[in-house]
């Protein structure tokens, strides 16, 4: 039986692609000899922290991205082949990761799981990641949470779902985990929410319930101040200016007015972005703020926030240096309204003595031409009285005689004389 050779138009079935057939031998047994290596040094019983600066060393070789510098060389491979000489290494070394928390700076994780989700690695490795990062959260930097979102899906800038994601499990973690005995981290990690808040605001694909959330994902009793909030919010709605009116007053609602300074009630009290009954919160929240000044005794006590989480109350009434710089500024606003309610009461004494003036210059004209008058019917009654021969002018009918000097009655004249 003869065997013919396949016809050269005859195909055969291309092996399956994976990630290892784009790779050479050399890297595959480079990462390979790496690993053994790096497990006989973790049986030495070589301390975690060592094993990760071993680990963070040797990737920043491999990937420069991870560094935190600009690679500015570019590879000599092909864009694929890069792109999955990188998912690939990013996966062994998530793998070989010391189980210790302290073992790899958060920087460095944070820069993992950027370039991670840059390449697409599979979903389990960055969840790991996630929960390392979460862990230590309160540790990252503003420019290191600032990952890009290489999403399809989602049109935003910034990943803000991980963002929430990394937040939540922070929280989760502090509160319930390790109890939280003080809030350092927590208040930290608050403050790095509203930096972050206040730089996605900018991005109009930005949806509300997204900022919400992520605003919501820290405990209220996590914010020293919500100056930084507010300026998020403030920012939001300065970019989507399309919202409802509903849709203002619920993202205000964040806002607790009493944790605002005086500089950031003075902006939301002339904020017309802001609805009424939140301008009229802060001016309240002011006006108590000052009553409690002025009379010390008085404690302002906050019942919209109350302490649920056994947290160590945050820093509110700062130190004692703190505390006279706001009482002189208070001091200094204080006089400049009265100083203001002085020229006001001036202003308007003025104008009543110019009204005195002028009814104080009416009524005198008007006596003066009363008496001329009265003057007048005086002169007109005492002729009247010549020439009626004693008379009175008031008796009309009776004509009752008037008594001269000598007690004498006269015979009343008539009132006019006859010609004839």
């Amino acid at each position: 039986m003869n065997h013919h050779p396949p016809s050269p138009t005859s195909t055969t079935p291309p092996p399956p692609v994976t990630a290892k057939s784009w790779l050479d031998d050399a890297c595959i047994a480079e990462i390979d000899h790496f690993v053994k290596t790096l497990s006989g040094i973790q049986t030495k019983g070589v301390r975690p922290d060592l094993i990760g600066s071993i680990i963070t060393h040797y990737a920043c070789k491999w990937i420069p991205e991870l560094s935190g510098e600009p690679d500015h060389h570019p590879p000599p491979q092909s864009a694929t082949v890069s792109y999955l000489k990188k998912r690939f290494f990013i996966e062994t070394i998530i793998s070989v990761l010391p189980p210790e928390k302290e073992s790899i700076p958060c920087s460095f994780l944070l820069r993992l799981l950027k370039t991670g989700n840059m390449v697409n690695t599979d979903r389990n490795y960055l969840q790991e990641v996630e929960k390392r990062v979460a862990w230590r959260l309160d540790q990252a930097t503003m420019k290191e949470i600032m990952i890009p979102c290489f999403s399809h899906v989602t049109g935003t800038l910034l990943d803000v779902e991980l963002m929430v994601r990394l937040v939540k499990r922070f929280v989760d973690h502090n509160i319930n985990v390790e109890g939280l005995r003080s809030g350092v981290g927590l208040f930290k990690v608050a403050k790095l929410v509203d930096a972050y808040l206040a730089e996605a605001a900018v991005d109009s694909e930005l949806k509300l319930p997204e900022f919400m959330e992520l605003a919501g994902a820290v405990p209220a009793q996590a914010r020293a101040t919500d100056d930084g909030l507010y300026r998020a919010i403030d920012t939001y709605l300065k970019t989507h200016v399309n919202i409802t009116k509903e849709e203002r007053k619920s993202l205000c609602k964040l806002i607790d007015s009493q944790k605002l300074s005086i500089e950031a009630s003075l902006h939301a009290a002339q904020n017309e972005r802001l609805p009424v009954r939140s301008v009229i919160q802060v001016l309240f929240s002011e006006q108590a703020k000052l009553h409690s000044h002025i009379n010390p005794s008085r404690t302002f006590t906050n019942t919209k926030s109350p302490n649920r989480l056994g947290l160590d109350p945050p820093d509110r009434y700062h130190s004692s240096r703190d505390m006279m710089t706001l009482q002189q500024m208070e001091i200094k606003r204080l006089k400049e309204h009265v100083n203001k309610l002085e020229r006001q009461c001036q202003l308007m004494q003025s104008q009543i003595d110019k009204l005195l003036e002028k009814k104080k210059g009416f009524f005198s004209w008007r006596k003066l031409a009363t008496s001329t008058t009265l003057g007048a019917m005086s002169v007109e009654v005492a002729d009247e009285k010549v020439e009626g021969k004693g008379y009175d002018s008031g008796s009309i009918g009776k004509q009752t005689p008037v008594k001269g000097k000598h007690g004498r009655s006269k015979t009343p004249k008539p009132w006019r004389q006859s010609t004839s």
